[in-house]
């Protein structure tokens, strides 16, 4: 590293010429510049590699055995650097072999990956897709080490120093298998009150959500009788039970086991944010894959 810092990279360049033509006024002419300043860099290399490269021949110039044995590792770093640098290709998903790991929820695996994936296993069928279990407090930290590409994650309590894209809006509806005896019609709030209600605490434990805060203004209380980590879980449960949940729209809604009534309680709903990092920010194939996301959302 020592050497490379006193290293002019156009001396390289001019090197790589001046190896190929081994004349200066054609290495001069390819490179678009005087012949005195290509000998002037000629000159600084001597100096700079403690060999004088070029000597002088019949039919211009013969490089020194220490020209020669630079000639392939140069022309191979050159070129390294020149694709280093160069501008991004178009992505092509036809033919790309990428993977991405994703950071998700059984929430949003539902609601964002799973209408995404027909359409990316058709368009793009070389690449692979891995779901993290999601971990809000490491999210920053995986982002940053590269160990995920990308996170959904409601937009309100999202780990600052990330970009995101709102992917939509969430509301709450009152889920119960279909033909629940007390769900005829929409409960009053005292009657909401008195069913048993399940709800999803994703840390685990836990039996108080929005919905209960609510209900506090409101001098109210519910009977919250069981706790899950998991909302597909809820689901199975509210099919083969009479509990109740509040539960999030998109996630209830096609299931033909349930019944979606109005609750007499106004809970404020969510939004789902896309999240990544500015290292990938740019990337094409980061771009063409949060697009794809975004449209089947």
């Amino acid at each position: 590293m020592d050497n490379l810092r006193r290293i002019d990279l156009n001396l390289l360049i001019t090197l790589d010429v001046l190896l190929v033509e081994q004349n200066v006024t054609r290495a001069a002419e390819r490179l678009h510049m005087s012949q005195p300043a290509v000998s002037v860099h000629l000159a600084k290399l001597r100096d700079l590699l403690g060999d004088p490269l070029l000597l002088p021949g019949p039919r211009g110039m013969r490089p020194t055995a220490r020209a020669e044995a630079l000639r392939a590792p140069l022309r191979d770093a050159l070129e390294s650097l020149s694709r280093a640098v160069a501008p991004d290709a178009p992505f092509d998903p036809a033919r790309a072999e990428v993977t991405w790991r994703i950071a998700a929820t059984d929430f949003t695996e539902s609601t964002v990956v799973l209408p995404v994936l027909a359409s990316l296993r058709e368009v793009a069928p070389n690449t692979r897709l891995a779901i993290f279990d999601m971990s809000p407090s490491r999210l920053l930290r995986q982002a940053e080490q590269g160990v995920i590409d990308l996170a959904f994650h409601t937009t309100d309590g999202a780990p600052q120093g990330l970009r995101r894209r709102t992917l939509f809006t969430e509301r709450y509806v009152l889920a119960a298998r279909r033909g629940h005896p007390k769900l005829r019609r929409k409960p009053t709030l005292k009657q909401f009150c008195e069913l048993e209600h399940a709800v999803v605490s994703q840390e685990g434990g836990g039996f108080r959500a929005g919905t209960d805060d609510a209900l506090a203004q409101l001098g109210m209380a519910r009977r919250v009788v069981f706790s899950a980590p998991h909302f597909l879980f809820l689901k199975s449960v509210l099919a083969n039970t009479d509990l109740v949940a509040m539960a999030p729209e998109r996630l209830v809604r096609d299931d033909p086991a349930l019944q979606l009534t109005a609750a007499p309680v106004d809970v404020p709903g969510f939004e789902i944010s896309m999240l990544w990092h500015e290292r990938v920010h740019r990337d094409p194939a980061h771009r063409w894959i949060r697009e794809c996301i975004a449209r089947a959302v």
